[in-house]
């Protein structure tokens, strides 16, 4: 089974929410991002994965630039 730092894994949501600045929703795709079904995460590990990584690109600063 794929890990949670895999593309459209867990710490990938949450870096690629904090990127563009979106709100937290502790996601996952079963595979790949928006080519599979994305799938509301509920096991602890998984989700502090995602908040640890949308946390830290938070605080980064470092944000899509949309102008």
């Amino acid at each position: 089974m794929p890990g949670p730092n895999r593309h459209g894994g867990p710490a990938d949501r949450g870096a690629a929410d904090a990127w563009y600045q979106r709100g937290r929703s502790p996601h996952k795709f079963e595979a790949g991002s928006y080519t599979s079904p994305r799938v509301e995460l509920t096991d602890p590990a998984e989700v502090a994965a995602y908040n640890k990584a949308f946390d830290e690109g938070m605080a980064s600063g470092d944000h899509k630039d949309w102008d």
